[in-house]
């Protein structure tokens, strides 16, 4: 069975590559080259992503229609009062215009003192660590530290792994900066792949319990560590390579 499972992994895995990315919000960093540009967009994208994928991309398409080529320039160059005409025409599932614009504010914050997201990320960082939870959860807390107030999207926006979390989208960020193939981009080369952990939401949990990598029912942490270390089982180096053919499967309606 896990000689099988393995050789249906890497089928699907291999068979998923750059050109059958859409619909996916990752298709939005690959419209830029700038290491700088794909971050942000990445860690933009990944916040939005939850709901329905067509949504997820409608307002994904909006946000960067609106901050055109740099995105991390555009960031950095705007006052407040463009960032709020701008956000203010923004409105998503939990998210109000007026959280959208104390995202791009703090974002604003943080690009300005510490040009990448990746220093606050390293901060606590440590390859000598199981995985990845203890830099996450750094990570989310110091984030959350430049909001003024904490509103429910906003804490919605950075989940925390000591709460429980499984932290999908916070992991998916991550899976596309640390990984790099065809699909994701590898500009945080300094984790180790293996340090990752899947990023899990009901429909993974669904499919995962059905290939038997988690034998859990709460969708939580220790459900997506649970399904990383068996994934390893197949893939030590890399085991959250095969996120993407889990995810888009299922979304695609496809046969495993």
């Amino acid at each position: 069975m896990a000689h099988k499972l393995k050789s249906k992994l890497n089928f699907h895995y291999t068979n998923f590559d750059r050109t059958t990315i859409a619909p996916d919000p990752l298709q939005f960093l690959h419209q830029y080259r700038a290491k700088e540009d794909i971050e942000i967009v990445g860690f933009i994208s990944s916040i939005f992503a939850y709901g329905n994928v067509s949504q997820i991309n409608l307002i994904l398409s909006k946000i960067f229609s609106e901050l055109g080529t740099s995105p991390y320039q555009k960031i950095l160059g705007m006052n407040e009062s463009e960032i709020k005409i701008f956000t203010n025409k923004i409105r998503y599932r939990f998210y109000t215009p007026q959280d959208v614009e104390e995202l791009f504010l703090t974002l604003q914050k943080i690009l300005t003192e510490n040009f990448s997201l990746k220093n606050i990320f390293f901060e606590r960082y440590k390859s000598s660590d199981k995985n990845i939870k203890t830099a996450l959860s750094h990570f989310s807390e110091q984030i959350l530290k430049y909001f003024p107030t904490k509103t429910r999207g906003i804490k919605f926006m950075f989940p925390n792994p000591n709460d429980g979390s499984t932290c999908k989208r916070l992991n998916l960020f991550l899976r596309w900066m640390v990984r790099r193939d065809e699909l994701d981009f590898g500009l945080w080369n300094e984790i180790a792949t293996s340090k990752l952990i899947i990023p899990v939401d009901t429909h993974i949990a669904k499919i995962c319990k059905q290939l038997k990598l988690t034998k859990r029912n709460s969708v939580n942490w220790a459900m997506a560590e649970e399904i990383t270390e068996n994934l390893k089982k197949i893939d030590s180096d890399d085991p959250v390579k095969y996120d993407f053919a889990l995810c888009h499967i299922g979304m695609r309606k496809l046969k495993f």
